[in-house]
Protein backbone atom coordinates (compact mmCIF):
# COMPACT_ATOMS: atom_id res chain seq x y z
CA UNK A 1 0.00 0.00 0.00
CA UNK A 2 2.81 2.63 -0.68
CA UNK A 3 4.90 4.16 2.09
CA UNK A 4 2.01 6.61 3.11
CA UNK A 5 1.32 6.59 6.65
CA UNK A 6 -2.16 4.92 6.99
CA UNK A 7 -5.09 5.51 10.09
CA UNK A 8 -2.90 8.90 10.98
CA UNK A 9 -5.99 11.25 11.43
CA UNK A 10 -7.90 9.71 14.52
CA UNK A 11 -7.94 9.95 17.63
CA UNK A 12 -7.25 13.83 17.61
CA UNK A 13 -4.49 14.12 20.24
CA UNK A 14 -4.95 17.49 20.12
CA UNK A 15 -8.63 16.91 21.98
CA UNK A 16 -6.78 15.32 24.72
CA UNK A 17 -4.85 18.14 25.85
CA UNK A 18 -8.15 20.51 25.45
CA UNK A 19 -9.77 18.04 28.22
CA UNK A 20 -6.80 18.45 30.22
CA UNK A 21 -6.86 22.48 30.22
CA UNK A 22 -10.46 22.19 31.03
CA UNK A 23 -9.81 20.67 34.18
CA UNK A 24 -6.39 22.28 34.96
CA UNK A 25 -6.51 24.47 37.57
CA UNK A 26 -3.18 26.40 36.57
CA UNK A 27 -4.69 27.03 33.21
CA UNK A 28 -6.05 30.94 32.43
CA UNK A 29 -9.69 31.16 32.41
CA UNK A 30 -9.65 32.16 28.82
CA UNK A 31 -7.52 29.28 28.13
CA UNK A 32 -10.17 26.85 29.48
CA UNK A 33 -12.84 28.62 27.45
CA UNK A 34 -11.21 27.94 24.26
CA UNK A 35 -11.16 24.51 24.45
CA UNK A 36 -14.44 23.90 25.92
CA UNK A 37 -15.59 25.43 22.58
CA UNK A 38 -13.04 23.33 20.61
CA UNK A 39 -14.14 20.11 22.15
CA UNK A 40 -17.79 21.01 22.08
CA UNK A 41 -17.22 22.07 18.34
CA UNK A 42 -15.30 18.82 17.54
CA UNK A 43 -17.80 16.42 19.50
CA UNK A 44 -20.66 17.79 17.63
CA UNK A 45 -18.37 17.88 14.10
CA UNK A 46 -17.29 14.48 14.39
CA UNK A 47 -20.24 12.84 16.21
CA UNK A 48 -18.26 11.64 18.98
CA UNK A 49 -21.47 10.66 21.24
CA UNK A 50 -19.21 7.53 23.26
CA UNK A 51 -16.50 10.28 24.40
CA UNK A 52 -19.74 12.66 25.03
CA UNK A 53 -21.21 10.52 27.42
CA UNK A 54 -17.15 9.49 28.90
CA UNK A 55 -16.85 13.31 29.51
CA UNK A 56 -19.65 14.99 30.31
CA UNK A 57 -22.57 12.80 31.43
CA UNK A 58 -23.99 13.50 35.26
CA UNK A 59 -23.28 10.51 36.73
CA UNK A 60 -20.55 8.54 34.50
CA UNK A 61 -18.60 11.42 33.15
CA UNK A 62 -15.22 13.06 34.24
CA UNK A 63 -16.69 16.50 33.42
CA UNK A 64 -19.50 17.16 35.72
CA UNK A 65 -19.22 20.76 36.34
CA UNK A 66 -22.83 21.54 37.23
CA UNK A 67 -21.55 18.86 40.33
CA UNK A 68 -24.67 16.76 39.48
CA UNK A 69 -23.99 13.00 40.42
CA UNK A 70 -20.58 13.61 41.43
CA UNK A 71 -21.44 12.46 44.92
CA UNK A 72 -21.63 8.64 43.02
CA UNK A 73 -17.83 8.60 43.17
CA UNK A 74 -15.52 8.99 45.30
CA UNK A 75 -13.42 12.10 45.55
CA UNK A 76 -9.65 11.59 43.99
CA UNK A 77 -7.20 13.53 45.43
CA UNK A 78 -5.64 15.68 43.00
CA UNK A 79 -1.71 15.43 43.95
CA UNK A 80 -1.12 13.26 41.50
CA UNK A 81 -2.62 14.17 38.02
CA UNK A 82 -1.20 11.35 35.67
CA UNK A 83 -3.26 12.50 32.32
CA UNK A 84 -6.50 13.95 31.29
CA UNK A 85 -8.96 11.58 33.31
CA UNK A 86 -6.66 11.92 36.78
CA UNK A 87 -6.80 15.94 36.07
CA UNK A 88 -10.29 15.91 35.19
CA UNK A 89 -11.53 13.88 38.41
CA UNK A 90 -8.89 15.31 40.75
CA UNK A 91 -9.61 19.23 40.21
CA UNK A 92 -13.49 19.37 39.42
CA UNK A 93 -14.03 22.16 42.28
CA UNK A 94 -11.16 23.87 40.78
CA UNK A 95 -12.64 24.12 37.19
CA UNK A 96 -14.99 27.07 37.14
CA UNK A 97 -16.16 25.83 33.68
CA UNK A 98 -19.34 23.81 33.15
CA UNK A 99 -19.66 21.31 30.05
CA UNK A 100 -22.87 20.57 30.23
CA UNK A 101 -24.79 17.35 29.61
CA UNK A 102 -27.43 17.65 26.54
CA UNK A 103 -29.44 14.04 26.48
CA UNK A 104 -31.41 15.47 23.16
CA UNK A 105 -27.84 16.05 21.38
CA UNK A 106 -26.43 12.70 22.88
CA UNK A 107 -29.09 10.62 21.23
CA UNK A 108 -28.71 12.68 18.12
CA UNK A 109 -25.02 11.86 17.82
CA UNK A 110 -25.57 8.25 18.88
CA UNK A 111 -28.66 8.29 16.10
CA UNK A 112 -25.99 9.39 13.10
CA UNK A 113 -23.28 6.74 14.53
CA UNK A 114 -25.75 4.08 14.52
CA UNK A 115 -26.89 5.09 10.91
CA UNK A 116 -23.02 5.40 10.06
CA UNK A 117 -21.97 2.17 11.12
CA UNK A 118 -24.41 0.47 8.95
CA UNK A 119 -23.39 1.69 5.99
CA UNK A 120 -20.19 0.52 6.83
CA UNK A 121 -21.76 -3.02 7.80
CA UNK A 122 -23.07 -2.96 4.46
CA UNK A 123 -20.08 -1.65 2.73
CA UNK A 124 -18.41 -4.56 4.30
CA UNK A 125 -20.85 -7.14 3.32
CA UNK A 126 -21.02 -6.03 0.11
CA UNK A 127 -17.26 -6.23 -0.38
CA UNK A 128 -16.95 -9.51 0.91
CA UNK A 129 -19.40 -10.95 -1.56
CA UNK A 130 -18.59 -8.75 -4.53
CA UNK A 131 -14.72 -7.78 -4.06
CA UNK A 132 -11.69 -9.17 -2.46
CA UNK A 133 -9.87 -9.51 0.64
CA UNK A 134 -8.53 -5.87 0.15
CA UNK A 135 -11.81 -4.08 -0.17
CA UNK A 136 -12.88 -5.94 3.13
CA UNK A 137 -9.81 -5.11 4.63
CA UNK A 138 -10.74 -1.56 3.33
CA UNK A 139 -14.32 -1.50 4.89
CA UNK A 140 -13.01 -2.67 8.31
CA UNK A 141 -10.23 -0.17 8.38
CA UNK A 142 -13.06 2.41 8.19
CA UNK A 143 -15.05 1.05 10.75
CA UNK A 144 -11.83 0.69 13.16
CA UNK A 145 -11.02 4.84 12.14
CA UNK A 146 -14.72 5.48 13.12
CA UNK A 147 -14.43 4.35 16.65
CA UNK A 148 -11.14 6.45 16.98
CA UNK A 149 -12.76 9.19 15.63
CA UNK A 150 -16.08 9.34 18.14
CA UNK A 151 -13.73 8.62 21.51
CA UNK A 152 -14.60 4.58 22.14
CA UNK A 153 -11.55 2.95 23.63
CA UNK A 154 -12.39 -0.74 23.98
CA UNK A 155 -14.30 -0.98 20.46
CA UNK A 156 -11.52 1.19 18.10
CA UNK A 157 -8.72 -1.10 20.00
CA UNK A 158 -10.82 -4.94 19.21
CA UNK A 159 -11.55 -3.14 15.73
CA UNK A 160 -7.44 -2.23 14.91
CA UNK A 161 -6.76 -5.64 16.12
CA UNK A 162 -9.33 -7.55 13.87
CA UNK A 163 -7.67 -5.24 10.59
CA UNK A 164 -4.27 -6.25 11.89
CA UNK A 165 -5.39 -9.86 12.44
CA UNK A 166 -6.00 -10.05 8.38
CA UNK A 167 -3.25 -7.70 7.39
CA UNK A 168 0.06 -8.71 5.54
CA UNK A 169 1.74 -5.77 4.50
CA UNK A 170 4.60 -4.76 7.11
CA UNK A 171 3.58 -0.68 6.44
CA UNK A 172 -0.19 -0.98 7.51
CA UNK A 173 0.86 -3.17 10.36
CA UNK A 174 3.29 -0.86 11.77
CA UNK A 175 0.37 2.37 10.85
CA UNK A 176 -2.00 0.19 12.90
CA UNK A 177 -0.10 -0.36 15.74
CA UNK A 178 0.81 3.33 15.92
CA UNK A 179 -2.63 4.04 15.89
CA UNK A 180 -3.45 2.23 18.67
CA UNK A 181 -0.68 3.90 20.53
CA UNK A 182 -2.45 7.36 19.94
CA UNK A 183 -5.24 5.97 21.62
CA UNK A 184 -3.31 4.51 24.88
CA UNK A 185 -2.14 8.14 24.66
CA UNK A 186 -5.55 10.22 24.46
CA UNK A 187 -6.37 7.94 27.43
CA UNK A 188 -3.32 8.17 29.48
CA UNK A 189 -3.58 3.98 29.10
CA UNK A 190 0.56 4.05 30.07
CA UNK A 191 0.77 0.57 29.98
CA UNK A 192 -1.04 -0.14 26.90
CA UNK A 193 1.50 2.36 24.96
CA UNK A 194 4.42 0.90 26.49
CA UNK A 195 3.17 -2.28 25.31
CA UNK A 196 2.46 -1.00 21.82
CA UNK A 197 5.43 0.69 21.04
CA UNK A 198 7.10 -2.35 22.18
CA UNK A 199 5.13 -4.23 19.27
CA UNK A 200 5.55 -1.13 16.93
CA UNK A 201 9.26 -1.38 17.38
CA UNK A 202 9.23 -4.93 16.63
CA UNK A 203 7.95 -4.87 13.22
CA UNK A 204 10.19 -2.13 12.37
CA UNK A 205 12.86 -4.02 13.09
CA UNK A 206 11.85 -6.51 11.23
CA UNK A 207 11.74 -4.18 7.88
CA UNK A 208 10.08 -1.40 8.02
CA UNK A 209 10.89 1.39 5.87
CA UNK A 210 12.81 4.88 7.00
CA UNK A 211 9.62 7.18 7.19
CA UNK A 212 8.10 4.26 10.15
CA UNK A 213 11.62 4.26 11.96
CA UNK A 214 11.56 8.26 12.64
CA UNK A 215 7.97 8.16 13.42
CA UNK A 216 8.14 5.35 15.96
CA UNK A 217 10.98 7.34 17.02
CA UNK A 218 8.63 10.37 17.97
CA UNK A 219 6.84 7.96 19.38
CA UNK A 220 9.37 5.97 21.84
CA UNK A 221 10.72 9.36 23.26
CA UNK A 222 6.78 10.52 23.49
CA UNK A 223 6.38 8.18 25.53
CA UNK A 224 9.51 7.90 27.51
CA UNK A 225 8.67 11.35 28.52
CA UNK A 226 5.28 10.83 29.87
CA UNK A 227 7.30 7.89 32.54
CA UNK A 228 9.94 10.21 33.07
CA UNK A 229 12.90 8.69 31.57
CA UNK A 230 14.02 11.88 30.53
CA UNK A 231 17.57 10.45 29.88
CA UNK A 232 16.35 8.05 27.17
CA UNK A 233 14.09 10.51 25.35
CA UNK A 234 16.37 12.87 25.18
CA UNK A 235 18.37 11.34 21.91
CA UNK A 236 15.08 10.28 20.32
CA UNK A 237 13.39 13.65 20.68
CA UNK A 238 16.53 15.32 19.45
CA UNK A 239 16.96 13.08 16.43
CA UNK A 240 13.62 13.24 15.24
CA UNK A 241 14.09 17.05 15.11
CA UNK A 242 15.42 17.19 11.46
CA UNK A 243 13.45 14.13 10.30
CA UNK A 244 10.07 15.17 11.95
CA UNK A 245 6.43 13.90 10.13
CA UNK A 246 4.46 12.92 12.67
CA UNK A 247 2.07 15.61 13.27
CA UNK A 248 -0.82 13.29 14.35
CA UNK A 249 1.60 12.86 17.29
CA UNK A 250 1.69 16.73 18.33
CA UNK A 251 2.94 19.81 16.21
CA UNK A 252 6.56 20.85 15.53
CA UNK A 253 7.18 23.41 18.16
CA UNK A 254 5.35 20.83 21.05
CA UNK A 255 8.47 18.76 19.68
CA UNK A 256 10.90 21.64 20.15
CA UNK A 257 9.30 22.17 23.46
CA UNK A 258 9.74 18.42 24.48
CA UNK A 259 13.57 18.13 23.13
CA UNK A 260 14.72 20.66 24.80
CA UNK A 261 13.54 20.32 28.26
CA UNK A 262 15.10 16.59 28.12
CA UNK A 263 17.85 17.56 26.93
CA UNK A 264 18.46 20.07 29.43
CA UNK A 265 18.00 18.29 32.21
CA UNK A 266 19.92 14.88 31.14
CA UNK A 267 22.55 15.43 28.81
CA UNK A 268 26.23 16.17 30.02
CA UNK A 269 27.17 19.87 29.17
CA UNK A 270 29.61 18.64 25.96
CA UNK A 271 25.99 17.25 24.72
CA UNK A 272 23.99 20.19 25.93
CA UNK A 273 25.91 22.21 23.88
CA UNK A 274 26.26 20.26 20.79
CA UNK A 275 22.80 19.03 20.58
CA UNK A 276 20.78 21.86 22.28
CA UNK A 277 22.31 24.60 22.44
CA UNK A 278 23.84 25.14 18.99
CA UNK A 279 21.28 22.76 17.06
CA UNK A 280 19.78 24.59 13.81
CA UNK A 281 16.53 23.17 14.64
CA UNK A 282 16.06 24.53 18.14
CA UNK A 283 18.04 27.63 17.02
CA UNK A 284 15.23 28.07 14.38
CA UNK A 285 12.75 28.17 17.19
CA UNK A 286 14.42 29.88 20.11
CA UNK A 287 17.15 31.42 18.69
CA UNK A 288 17.15 35.12 18.31
CA UNK A 289 18.65 37.75 16.18
CA UNK A 290 21.79 36.20 13.65
CA UNK A 291 21.04 32.60 15.18
CA UNK A 292 17.69 32.37 14.18
CA UNK A 293 18.20 34.22 10.84
CA UNK A 294 21.05 32.22 9.85
CA UNK A 295 19.17 28.63 11.06
CA UNK A 296 16.08 29.53 8.78
CA UNK A 297 18.22 29.91 6.17
CA UNK A 298 20.02 26.71 6.66
CA UNK A 299 23.92 29.01 7.01
CA UNK A 300 24.14 26.52 10.14
CA UNK A 301 23.08 23.46 9.18
CA UNK A 302 25.54 22.54 6.27
CA UNK A 303 28.00 21.56 8.92
CA UNK A 304 32.09 22.60 8.97
CA UNK A 305 31.88 24.03 5.51
CA UNK A 306 28.97 26.39 6.25
CA UNK A 307 31.76 29.36 6.77
CA UNK A 308 31.26 33.21 7.70
CA UNK A 309 30.63 34.45 4.65
CA UNK A 310 28.18 32.56 3.70
CA UNK A 311 26.41 33.81 7.07
CA UNK A 312 26.85 37.26 6.06
CA UNK A 313 25.41 36.95 2.70
CA UNK A 314 22.63 35.45 4.27
CA UNK A 315 22.23 38.40 7.05
CA UNK A 316 22.88 41.30 4.46
CA UNK A 317 19.93 39.82 2.28
CA UNK A 318 17.52 40.56 4.99
CA UNK A 319 19.16 43.57 7.37
CA UNK A 320 16.14 43.36 9.49
CA UNK A 321 14.32 39.76 9.77
CA UNK A 322 10.85 40.06 11.31
CA UNK A 323 10.69 37.36 14.42
CA UNK A 324 7.59 35.54 12.20
CA UNK A 325 9.28 35.10 9.05
CA UNK A 326 9.28 31.47 9.13
CA UNK A 327 6.23 29.28 10.56
CA UNK A 328 8.12 26.14 11.33
CA UNK A 329 4.62 24.32 13.18
CA UNK A 330 3.47 24.54 10.01
CA UNK A 331 5.85 22.53 7.72
CA UNK A 332 4.89 19.13 6.46
CA UNK A 333 1.20 19.87 7.43
CA UNK A 334 -0.99 19.97 4.15
CA UNK A 335 -2.83 22.61 3.36
CA UNK A 336 -6.50 20.99 4.45
CA UNK A 337 -4.76 21.21 8.44
CA UNK A 338 -3.84 24.63 8.04
CA UNK A 339 -6.50 25.83 10.01
CA UNK A 340 -5.78 23.68 12.85
CA UNK A 341 -2.55 24.96 13.31
CA UNK A 342 -1.86 26.20 16.68
CA UNK A 343 -1.56 29.15 18.26
CA UNK A 344 1.50 31.51 18.76
CA UNK A 345 3.81 29.83 21.51
CA UNK A 346 5.95 32.63 23.23
CA UNK A 347 9.46 30.68 23.56
CA UNK A 348 11.18 33.17 25.17
CA UNK A 349 11.37 31.61 28.84
CA UNK A 350 12.32 28.14 27.67
CA UNK A 351 15.59 29.79 25.56
CA UNK A 352 16.37 31.77 28.51
CA UNK A 353 16.76 28.85 30.06
CA UNK A 354 18.73 27.17 27.53
CA UNK A 355 21.13 30.25 27.44
CA UNK A 356 20.94 31.15 31.20
CA UNK A 357 22.21 27.25 32.14
CA UNK A 358 24.65 27.51 29.70
CA UNK A 359 26.29 30.92 30.17
CA UNK A 360 26.14 30.81 34.18
CA UNK A 361 23.64 33.32 34.53
CA UNK A 362 21.95 31.20 37.76
CA UNK A 363 19.77 34.16 38.44
CA UNK A 364 18.56 34.07 35.16
CA UNK A 365 18.80 30.77 35.62
CA UNK A 366 16.15 30.10 38.30
CA UNK A 367 13.72 33.15 37.06
CA UNK A 368 13.74 31.35 33.42
CA UNK A 369 12.72 28.30 35.45
CA UNK A 370 10.25 29.11 36.89
CA UNK A 371 8.72 31.00 34.00
CA UNK A 372 9.07 27.46 32.35
CA UNK A 373 6.99 25.64 34.80
CA UNK A 374 4.17 28.33 34.65
CA UNK A 375 4.32 28.41 30.91
CA UNK A 376 4.73 24.98 30.44
CA UNK A 377 5.17 22.79 32.33
CA UNK A 378 1.88 23.20 33.99
CA UNK A 379 0.07 23.97 31.19
CA UNK A 380 1.25 20.59 28.91
CA UNK A 381 -0.37 17.37 29.77
CA UNK A 382 2.68 15.60 29.51
CA UNK A 383 4.86 17.61 30.97
CA UNK A 384 2.37 18.59 33.93
CA UNK A 385 2.91 14.92 36.00
CA UNK A 386 6.50 15.21 36.45
CA UNK A 387 7.03 19.28 36.60
CA UNK A 388 8.11 18.96 40.49
CA UNK A 389 10.41 16.34 39.71
CA UNK A 390 11.81 18.62 36.62
CA UNK A 391 11.89 21.66 38.31
CA UNK A 392 14.20 19.89 41.64
CA UNK A 393 16.66 18.57 38.65
CA UNK A 394 17.20 21.51 36.78
CA UNK A 395 18.19 23.32 40.45
CA UNK A 396 20.35 20.12 41.41
CA UNK A 397 22.43 20.63 37.64
CA UNK A 398 22.10 24.66 38.49
CA UNK A 399 24.14 23.79 41.75
CA UNK A 400 26.27 21.15 40.46
CA UNK A 401 27.21 23.32 37.25
CA UNK A 402 28.16 25.81 40.04
CA UNK A 403 30.07 23.97 42.23
CA UNK A 404 32.14 22.13 40.37
CA UNK A 405 34.44 25.00 39.53
CA UNK A 406 35.29 25.49 43.13
CA UNK A 407 36.45 23.98 45.82
CA UNK A 408 35.28 25.96 48.92
CA UNK A 409 32.64 28.61 47.92
CA UNK A 410 31.25 30.92 50.40
CA UNK A 411 27.56 30.23 51.10
CA UNK A 412 26.20 33.99 50.43
CA UNK A 413 27.80 34.51 47.27
CA UNK A 414 26.05 31.33 45.96
CA UNK A 415 22.88 32.28 47.33
CA UNK A 416 23.25 35.70 45.87
CA UNK A 417 24.34 34.32 41.86
CA UNK A 418 21.39 32.22 42.36
CA UNK A 419 19.21 34.95 43.51
CA UNK A 420 17.92 33.22 46.66
CA UNK A 421 18.57 33.59 50.19
CA UNK A 422 21.07 32.02 52.29
CA UNK A 423 18.51 29.95 54.50
CA UNK A 424 16.49 28.78 51.45
CA UNK A 425 20.24 27.49 49.36
CA UNK A 426 21.00 25.69 52.85
CA UNK A 427 17.73 24.03 53.02
CA UNK A 428 17.60 22.70 49.29
CA UNK A 429 21.30 22.07 49.08
CA UNK A 430 21.15 19.55 52.21
CA UNK A 431 18.37 17.68 50.68
CA UNK A 432 20.64 16.79 48.03
CA UNK A 433 23.72 16.36 49.99
CA UNK A 434 21.33 13.52 51.89
CA UNK A 435 20.83 12.25 49.09
CA UNK A 436 24.13 11.84 47.88
CA UNK A 437 23.40 13.70 45.17
CA UNK A 438 26.01 16.26 45.42
CA UNK A 439 29.18 15.89 47.16
CA UNK A 440 30.00 18.71 49.41
CA UNK A 441 29.58 19.97 52.83
CA UNK A 442 28.02 23.10 54.54
CA UNK A 443 29.65 24.92 57.34
CA UNK A 444 27.12 27.32 58.14
CA UNK A 445 29.16 28.42 61.39
CA UNK A 446 31.81 29.64 58.40
CA UNK A 447 29.32 30.58 56.14
CA UNK A 448 31.06 28.12 53.12
CA UNK A 449 29.96 25.00 51.24
CA UNK A 450 33.53 22.81 50.99
CA UNK A 451 33.20 20.44 47.71
CA UNK A 452 34.55 16.95 47.99
CA UNK A 453 35.64 16.00 45.09
CA UNK A 454 35.56 12.18 44.32
CA UNK A 455 38.99 10.56 43.26
CA UNK A 456 38.50 8.18 40.52
CA UNK A 457 41.39 6.08 41.66
CA UNK A 458 39.58 6.09 45.22
CA UNK A 459 36.66 5.62 44.00
CA UNK A 460 37.89 2.33 41.72
CA UNK A 461 39.92 0.79 44.89
CA UNK A 462 36.97 1.23 46.85
CA UNK A 463 34.37 -0.68 44.13
CA UNK A 464 37.03 -3.19 43.91
CA UNK A 465 36.94 -3.88 47.75
CA UNK A 466 33.11 -3.94 47.58
CA UNK A 467 32.83 -6.12 44.70
CA UNK A 468 35.93 -8.74 46.03
CA UNK A 469 33.86 -8.53 49.35
CA UNK A 470 30.78 -9.75 47.70
CA UNK A 471 32.55 -12.61 45.21
CA UNK A 472 34.21 -13.82 48.76
CA UNK A 473 30.93 -14.28 50.70
CA UNK A 474 29.92 -15.84 47.54
CA UNK A 475 32.72 -18.22 46.92
CA UNK A 476 32.25 -19.30 51.19
CA UNK A 477 28.62 -20.07 50.58
CA UNK A 478 29.74 -21.92 47.26
CA UNK A 479 31.98 -24.06 49.11
CA UNK A 480 30.09 -24.93 52.05
CA UNK A 481 27.32 -26.25 49.65
CA UNK A 482 30.07 -28.47 48.05
CA UNK A 483 31.40 -30.07 51.60
CA UNK A 484 27.91 -30.36 52.84
CA UNK A 485 27.19 -32.68 49.14
CA UNK A 486 30.35 -34.33 49.68
CA UNK A 487 29.40 -35.56 53.13
CA UNK A 488 26.12 -36.56 51.88
CA UNK A 489 27.83 -39.17 49.72
CA UNK A 490 30.73 -40.52 52.42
Amino acid sequence: MGSDPQFAKYPNLALAQDIFTLANPSSPPISRQASLKKLQDAISEHKMAPLYRHLAHPTEGLVNGSGEGSASRPTTSSRRMNGASQVLSGSREAASIDFPWNEQLYEKLKMENDIELETYAKEEADAAETAGDTEVQAAKGKRAEFWARVGDKEKALSSYEAVFEKTGVLGTKIDIVLAIVRIGLFFNDKMLVKKQVDRAKALVESGGDWDRRNRLKAYQGLHLLTTRSYNLAAPLLLDSLSTFTSYELCSYSSLVVYSVLAGSVSLKRVDFKSKVVDTPEVKAILGDGEDKLAALTGAISAGPGAGDEEMKDASSSTPTPAPTAVNLTTLGVSSDNVAEVETHVDFTPLAGLVRSLYVGNYQAFFLALAAVEESFLSQDRYLYEHRVWFVREMRLRGYQQLLQSYRIVSLKSMATDFGVSVDFLDRDLAKFIAADRIPCTIDRVNGIIETNRPDDKNKQYTDVVKQGDALITKLQKYGQAVRLRGSERG
